[in-house]
Order: C-alpha cells, then sequence, then structure tokens
C-alpha cells in the first residue's frame, strides 16, 4: 500500500502562534511528522511526504530550536534521520487538488495519513489499514478526516469544511462502501493550544519530548478541562 503524508512546509501551525513562536512551530510540526513516519514504518510501509516546496531536513531541523542555541527538542539528529530518505511529492496546489493528483496513480490502495497526529501509533494504524470498504476513513474531532484508505480510484477526496461528511457523501455519490473506524490517536490533530494537553497525556514520542524540553506540562488547576502551562 501507498501512503501519503501531507505537510505544510510554509507557516505550519499557524492556531498555535499563542504559545509558540513560528520557528518553534516549524520545529514542533517536525517532531510531530517524525511520530508519524515512525509509525507508518512500524507497520511495514515507506511513506510518502507531500509537499507544497521541498523539504529542506538538515536546514529546517537544525535551524528550529526553540531553546536558543540548544539542539532541537526531540533529537535533531533523529529526526534528520527519519526523514532525511524520504520520497518527496511536491505539488503547491491548495491541499484537495495536491492530495487529488498524488491518488491518481497505479497504486490499488492508498492511504492518506495526516502530519500532525502526534498520537498515532502503529496498532492504530493497522486498524485504520485493515478496515474494509471500498474507502476507510478515521474521522477527527470537529469533523474533519484525519486519515483514510482508499481503494477505487471513483473516490477523490475534499479537505474543505466537514471533510468526513463530505467524504461519505461523495463515496455515497460514486456507489462506494465506506469502513470506519474510531481511534481516540486517529482523531488527535494536534491545531491548538488545548490539543497539547493531550500529547502530553497520551503521547509517548518525539512530539511529547519537544514539550517537555521546551518547558510545557499540564496544568489541572482548573475545575474543567486540564490545559497546557509553560516553565
Amino acid at each position: 500500500m501507498r501512503v501519503l503524508v501531507p505537510y505544510a512546509t510554509c507557516d505550519p501551525k499557524s492556531r498555535l502562534s499563542p504559545v509558540l513562536s513560528a520557528p518553534e512551530r516549524r520545529a514542533f510540526a517536525l517532531a510531530m511528522l517524525c511520530d508519524v513516519v515512525d509509525a507508518v514504518r512500524a507497520v511495514g510501509y515507506e511513506p510518502e511526504l507531500l509537499v507544497p516546496e521541498p523539504l529542506d531536513v538538515a536546514r529546517d531541523v537544525e535551524g528550529d530550536s526553540p531553546l536558543g542555541d540548544a539542539k532541537t527538542p526531540g533529537d535533531a539528529n533523529g529526526s534528520i534521520d527519519t526523514l532525511a530518505s524520504l520520497t518527496q511529492i511536491v505539488d503547491d496546489r491548495p491541499l484537495t487538488a495536491a492530495v487529488n493528483a498524488a491518488l491518481d496513480g497505479p497504486a490499488s490502495e492508498q492511504a492518506v495519513v495526516t502530519a500532525d497526529l502526534a498520537l498515532a501509533t502503529p496498532t492504530a494504524l493497522r486498524r485504520l489499514f485493515a478496515v474494509g470498504g471500498d474507502v476507510a476513513v478515521a474521522p477527527g474531532r470537529g469533523g474533519g478526516t484525519n486519515a483514510l484508505v482508499v481503494r477505487d480510484p471513483a473516490f477523490s477526496v475534499d479537505y474543505h469544511g466537514a471533510s468526513y461528511r463530505d467524504h461519505r457523501r461523495i463515496a455515497a455519490e460514486a456507489g462506494l462502501s465506506v469502513g470506519v473506524v474510531d481511534s481516540m490517536r486517529l482523531a488527535t490533530d494536534v491545531d491548538r493550544p488545548a490539543d497539547l494537553a493531550e500529547v502530553l497525556l497520551h503521547g509517548d514520542g518525539r512530539a511529547r519530548a519537544w514539550l517537555v524540553e521546551a518547558g510545557f506540562e499540564i496544568d489541572d488547576a482548573s475545575e474543567g478541562r486540564v490545559g497546557v502551562e509553560r516553565s
């Protein structure tokens, strides 16, 4: 199976700007990408990056430390080793057009896994890949689509708005069956400051190590949902 991982090389994770600077967001996004790549490889597949511009791994990893002269949290050398050998598909069109173009190939089974699934594990991905149907979907919180498997070329993606609903509609209009996997780990994409708490609570990869080294910790002082604070 072919596995595509779309990754935004320009100003990634802008909605984390209240708690992370632009260089920190790039470094943290790379840490999450490494976690996704590690999980895909552990299942037995070699992912391909789908990027709007080429990712210069050595430059981007070594140049984005949030801790001054310190190495980028999460092991810069390990990140370079993880990402340097990946095939990169460069397409600067919007996400929907770029993914559809990448899926328009000879592979009979293709997956798309977003790069911000910091909690993704090999077990969670195996569950998705094993789900039946012409299309298998892992919904995200809030109506998005965090990962999917396409087994019929009649299907096309549409990542605008409530994409999970739209993908079910697209499949139905094409007469395709849809399998759904209910997975907390695949449903948790990291976009907003509140999402960092999920990484600290449930993560065990590079993204969590990055946050801890950058000074983030759980703040459970409130009576409601836990948050994060930075020392």
